[in-house]
């Protein structure tokens, strides 16, 4: 029967039975429309409670603490920046401002320069146990950062660093080996290698291949990695809480935390301090965002 040939009429039946019958598995223009409908509704409520806290720190951050505690709506009814100056000038905030702005700026120097070169070594020297130790830098993304902390400790106070900034910066550097050298490997992997013989040939050493070749190529990669450093060392508060014991070397993560112990809070205040303490992060990340975003998907097809 299989090399049999169906008649017109037979061919037309065969037809109108198979648009009578429903296809399992296969939604119409209606249904789709149903299930679009559904899923927006549900990701519009889940957007509106996950920006709700957000939304009640900047406001709150706009009132009088009166105003705050006694709550009941979200838009302040009289609006005012004193909240801001206050915090700023009279809670030495600014000190604070500038240590989170000293520990941050130079770990991610440290992540950038030092992953980036030992990246371009992974990626296209060759040398003896490359790929264990690659492999060990990859292991070494799944061991959790709380199981270091006491070991940490123990070695800053060795070295004579517990209590400084340079106890929390190196910590931050080398908990931020793993993702950086896996992103910027694959990275510089990426680039072709016939632009590498191409500049050896023209005389140029290794450091300048890196700096005038490889790392322009790879800048949303760099970006990338300076974003995910930058962003968890402005927020890190518990090797910082557990490392710092001298108010003159805290950073901002304790500044609000020091903010919320006291006897009385003004919860405007605080919430003018994490407004600030946010504020720089958004910025960087909008203004970096394009970057990130190709970096990130160059490391997903690396």
């Amino acid at each position: 029967m299989s090399g049999e040939t169906l008649s017109p009429p037979r061919r037309a039946g065969i037809r109108a039975l198979d648009r009578t019958v429903p296809r399992t598995g296969r939604r119409g223009p209606r249904g789709r429309t149903a299930v679009r409908t559904v899923v927006g509704i549900v990701l519009a409520a889940y957007a509106a409670v996950s920006v709700y806290p957000f939304l009640w720190m900047v406001s709150a951050a706009f009132k009088t603490n009166k105003e705050v505690q006694e709550g009941g709506h979200l838009l302040p009814h009289d609006p005012t920046l004193r909240t801001f100056a206050d915090t700023w000038n009279k809670l030495d905030f600014f000190d604070y401002f500038l240590n989170s702005v000293k520990v941050t700026v130079l770990t991610t120097v440290l992540v950038v320069v030092v992953y980036s070169a030992a990246s371009y070594a992974f990626s296209v020297l060759a040398f003896p146990g490359k790929k264990w130790l690659y492999r060990l830098f990859l292991v070494l993304l799944f061991v959790p950062g709380v199981v270091t902390l006491l070991p940490i400790v123990l070695l800053e106070s060795k070295l004579d660093i517990l209590g400084t900034h340079w106890g929390l910066i190196l910590p931050f550097v080398n908990g931020s080996a793993p993702l950086a050298i896996l992103l910027l490997t694959n990275a510089f992997s990426s680039v072709p290698g016939e632009l590498r013989e191409a500049a050896r040939m023209d005389g140029a050493g290794e450091l300048r291949i890196f700096s005038r070749i490889y790392l322009p190529l790879a800048r949303p990669a760099v970006i990338t990695i300076a974003l995910l450093t930058a962003i968890p060392t402005w927020n890190e508060y518990q090797l910082t809480r557990i490392s710092l014991n001298d108010p003159h070397t805290y950073t901002l993560p304790i500044a609000l935390q020091a903010m919320q112990s006291q006897s009385v809070v003004q919860y405007n205040s605080l919430m003018a301090a994490a407004l600030i303490m946010v504020v720089p992060v958004i910025v960087l990340f909008l203004c970096a965002q394009r970057y990130f975003v190709n970096g990130l998907m160059g490391a997903v097809k690396g």
